[in-house]
């Protein structure tokens, strides 16, 4: 099951332009929110309607917008999840499950409760939205949209509403669910730690466009753009501009860095995660490596953050910025230290445009 997408939409304030394309896979679209998420998964839905472009789903052009075809969204077979789940509130979980099925009683029944099962919704079949928990809720919206049949599956930050407690059990059952889904889902979340465990290729979105699109290890290990390093939780970045094709001057950082990364002549920023440094005992004239000021220790549950800046001594080249070190306590070394000496490894420093 195919998905192909390439539309444009305008607002007084707001331009939307997308191209996408998935197959058999989970595909995230990860941005702040107001960056266009929710409305992608409307128009591919058949909620809102693109001013330019195609949809294509399974083969079936579903909107195009030369040809004028723009199927209504019950025409669609797509499966949408909204944030507030869209359960009838009059109607039990049964009916609820029941009211997309369009077959004879027997079969009717049989589906439904084959679904009840499988969400382990047994002992609240009979109860009406409001009686029911957050993750009951959730997984009756789901069991509705798979007992539909869906082509594709749409996911609208789908756990958003669910307490800390209970966001990890209900994400590992959708996982399981989507696994045995042999279909595209398009997952809409900012939240980078549930973009990395669920989905199989991400979509960085910004300001109504995608920037870059890669797998899970891409996205996260090289980001390319400054917003994909925001954005997969990158603390650490400095405006930059190239020296060489193997060093950077991190402008805002007073230091040059070497990367094994050829330099782009455009490159715009530097960028390094915070548990991406190391800690050592002395400097043996090495690239990369650099005294500092510690400004603040905060002790968290299982790490040290340090905040510091680069110890530079040079009055024309100053640290402008706060840096961020994470280190967790179980490896920490020279902890009773207060000179604080860090290493960066040069195939660690992200050169960004």
């Amino acid at each position: 099951m195919s998905l192909y997408l390439d539309i444009e939409k305008k607002f007084p304030d707001f331009s939307l332009s997308v191209s996408l394309e998935g197959k058999d896979e989970v595909v995230a679209l990860l941005g702040n929110s107001g960056c266009g998420k929710s409305l992608t998964l409307k128009c591919i839905a058949g909620i809102e309607k693109p001013d330019r472009g195609r949809i294509v789903i399974n083969g079936e052009t579903v909107f195009d917008s030369e040809k004028r075809i723009n199927l209504p969204p019950q025409k669609r077979n797509v499966g949408f999840l909204f944030q507030n789940y869209a359960l009838f509130p009059t109607m039990t979980v049964w009916k609820n499950i029941a009211s997309v099925i369009n077959k004879t009683k027997s079969e009717k029944h049989r589906l439904v409760a084959d679904m009840i099962k499988l969400f382990q919704l047994e002992n609240v079949k009979n109860l009406y939205p409001s009686q029911i928990s957050g993750g009951q809720q959730q997984r009756t919206a789901l069991a509705r949209i798979l007992v539909s049949e869906p082509e594709i599956i749409l996911l609208d930050e789908p756990f958003s509403a669910l307490d800390t407690q209970l966001k990890w059990s209900v994400e590992q059952e959708v996982v399981s669910i989507l696994e045995s889904f042999h279909g595209t889902t398009i997952f809409v979340s900012h939240n980078r730690d549930e973009v990395y465990r669920i989905s199989d290729k991400i979509a960085v979105m910004y300001d109504g466009n995608i920037e870059t699109v890669g797998t899970n290890k891409d996205i996260f290990d090289s980001p390319k753009t400054l917003n994909s390093a925001l954005m997969t939780g990158c603390k650490n970045i400095s405006a930059a501009e190239k020296i060489d094709d193997n060093h950077i001057k991190a402008l805002e950082w007073g230091v040059s860095l070497k990367t094994t990364s050829t330099v782009p002549d455009d490159i715009r920023y530097v960028g390094v995660r915070a548990h991406h440094f190391q800690r050592v005992s002395h400097i043996e004239n090495d690239e990369n490596t650099f005294y500092c000021n510690t400004h603040k220790v905060i002790d968290e549950p299982f790490e040290k953050v340090y905040l510091f800046s680069f110890d530079t001594n040079d009055t024309n080249s100053k640290s402008e910025k706060t840096l961020q070190f994470d280190v967790a306590k179980d490896i920490l070394t020279n902890s009773d230290s207060k000179e604080l000496i860090l290493h960066i490894p040069e195939d660690k420093v992200m050169c960004l445009e």
